[in-house]
């Protein structure tokens, strides 16, 4: 007599454990009502200084000298946008800062690549050593850099022209540094080897397999430098000025200038330097968050 023993169905088994069992098989994870909460509350605290900025842009300036001060939208909201945009010339300042953040940005992802891969992959006597004063030079303040940047542009007659601010900025030693982590782990040494089997010259192989196998991380530094050469506003500042090339952090460093501060156009001013920023993330976000996650899966 021979007894057959039929294997239990998944329904017989325990709820707790067909969930660990999902989990691990790379199943959906819900999260718990506390982790929406959390979620929550931090998502209210990012967006309160974005929020707050439109509500005093849409008061005047009497307004938000009262106490309590507003916590809603007004009704000067497109009257101050507008005054900003034509006192602070933020047309030209918007074309200036999009020439100088975007050729910033290519330039650093493209030369940061190639480093990086040279020192991720390359062999060469004081390999070591460059990396390491490439990582030294990110502990200098950049505000030492300024008297000496400052007298080669006066010597080149570069003042007021968006090479002094451009010049500068197209190397970056942490877009190096980011970029030889990641290709460590991101680029298999077989791969370049099967390359130089091939008869690959070494431009080949950066062209062919370099640059797709960073793209993800190629995708987050460039946003990254985009973001910090928009921003930046100590360097052009001193170079550039408000009525010949501004950029946008510049042009808005000379509004609602007078005995008292007009915060209102200040407030609208800086709400139109920052749409620009949030329209990119809001058109590349999911394609840089799926970058980032490409990365890790293949790091």
């Amino acid at each position: 007599m021979t007894t057959t023993l039929t294997k239990p169905s998944p329904a017989a088994e325990p709820k707790r454990a067909r969930r660990s069992k999902s989990a691990r098989a790379g199943g959906t994870m819900h999260a718990g009502p506390i982790a929406y909460t959390i979620l929550v509350l931090f998502s209210i605290g990012s967006l309160f200084p974005l929020v707050w900025t439109a509500i005093a842009a849409s008061r005047n300036n009497n307004r938000l000298a009262e106490t309590p001060p507003p916590f809603w939208f007004g009704g000067n909201l497109f009257h101050n946008l507008d005054v900003a945009w034509n006192e602070a010339n933020l047309g030209q300042a918007f074309l200036n800062t999009t020439i100088v953040a975007g050729i910033s940005a290519v330039t650093i992802v493209v030369l940061s690549t190639i480093a990086g891969f040279a020192f991720a992959k390359l062999r060469f006597r004081g390999r070591n050593i460059l990396m390491l004063t490439v990582i030294g030079t990110m502990m200098v303040p950049p505000q030492l850099s300024i008297i000496p940047l400052y007298m080669m542009v006066a010597k080149l007659n570069w003042a007021d022209q968006l090479q002094a601010v451009i010049f500068p900025s197209l190397v970056s030693a942490f877009g190096v540094f980011f970029m030889r982590q990641y290709l460590i782990q991101a680029l298999p040494d077989e791969l370049i080897e099967a390359a130089r089997v091939d008869g690959a010259s070494s431009w080949r192989v950066v062209w062919h397999i370099v640059f797709p196998a960073a793209r993800p991380a190629m995708a987050v530094l460039g946003m990254l430098m985009f973001v910090q050469a928009w921003n930046d506003f100590l360097w052009p500042f001193l170079v550039l000025t408000q009525t010949g090339n501004p950029t946008v952090q510049v042009a808005l460093a000379g509004l609602g200038r007078g005995y008292t501060p007009d915060q209102s156009l200040i407030m609208a001013g800086a709400l139109l330097g920052t749409l620009p920023l949030l329209l990119v993330f809001a058109i590349f976000g999911k394609q840089i968050v799926g970058g980032i996650m490409q990365g890790a899966v293949k790091g």
